[in-house]
């Protein structure tokens, strides 16, 4: 399928590096399994810091869907322009808060639908942080199996900051970095420097800018020459493990997303945040 919001990009890979793109005008050639196969999903909204859109979370799980299909065995997923992917589209946040409580609910399904997807996707993931992965942006960055950072990477979960709440996130992060580095960052909204990002665990390794791409590459053929039956055992291994308590929990923060979305603080938060002022919160 054609994408408006992604790139989605398909190419052979051998130890020694990349062996030949594998798609033309969106055409997907098929790939034996001995080939290898590398497919990069590229956040493709640049002059919109690539802020995460309805149509982009839809093309999203599409892309997953297609790559999943495949016979690729790796994905890298990074951004294009200066950033990563710096969360909501603000005119959809906006939109969000004139809503019906149904469709608040809806959009927190959708949102929560992806991150799971991420999180239980049966090929390896690898995110290439080139720059700012905020609030919704940081949930795709560090769900993926490995996140490599640039040094300029920024990482964090701004939610409180425009009266909203990083409910779905958090039922990841707290299994991530554990309850209490979790607390820091849900509670504070502060910005993670990539160095600290990695310190805590956010983040797999830091790697200079201008060799970002090519670490990922290389960490790609690693898994690539590792057993694909046995990737795929070991990712729906560890999925298991916590799957019955992460769908529970993840009903409870969607409700919760959703009940925030209703409240006075969320619509001055938005509000004050498209005017560049300070918010005048009440509390309600």
């Amino acid at each position: 399928m054609g994408y408006t919001t992604l790139k989605l990009e398909f190419e052979g890979l051998s130890l020694s590096g990349v062996v030949e793109p594998v798609t033309s005008a969106g055409s997907v050639r098929s790939l034996s399994p001995a080939e290898g196969g590398l497919a990069t999903i590229t956040l493709n909204r640049p002059e919109k810091r690539n802020a995460i859109s309805t149509e982009m979370i839809e093309e999203l799980l599409a892309a997953l869907d297609e790559v999943e299909a495949s016979a690729v065995r790796v994905v890298i997923v990074t951004g294009a322009g200066k950033a990563f992917c710096s969360g909501m589209d603000l005119d959809a946040l906006k939109a969000i808060s004139s809503q019906s409580p149904e469709q608040y609910l809806e959009d927190c399904r959708r949102v929560a639908h992806l991150f799971r997807r991420l999180y239980s996707f049966p090929k390896p993931l690898i995110a290439a942080v080139n720059g700012p992965a905020i609030a919704g942006g940081c949930g795709i960055a560090t769900l993926c199996d490995f996140t490599l950072a640039a040094p300029e990477a920024r990482f964090g979960y701004s939610e409180v900051r425009i009266g909203f709440i990083p409910a779905i996130v958090s039922v990841f992060l707290i299994r991530q970095i554990g309850e209490k580095r979790a607390r820091d960052l849900l509670l504070t909204g502060r910005i993670l420097e990539a160095a600290e990002a990695h310190q805590i665990g956010l983040v797999t390794e830091v790697v200079p800018a201008g060799i970002l791409f090519d670490r990922a590459r290389e960490l790609a053929a690693t898994l690539i020459a590792a057993s694909p039956t046995s990737l795929l055992l070991t990712k729906r291994l560890l999925g298991h493990f916590c799957e019955s308590d992460l769908d529970r929990d993840l009903e409870l923060a969607i409700r919760e997303n959703a009940r925030s979305l209703s409240t006075a603080d969320f619509r001055e938060g938005v509000a004050s945040f498209l005017e560049k002022r300070k918010p005048v919160w009440r509390g309600e």
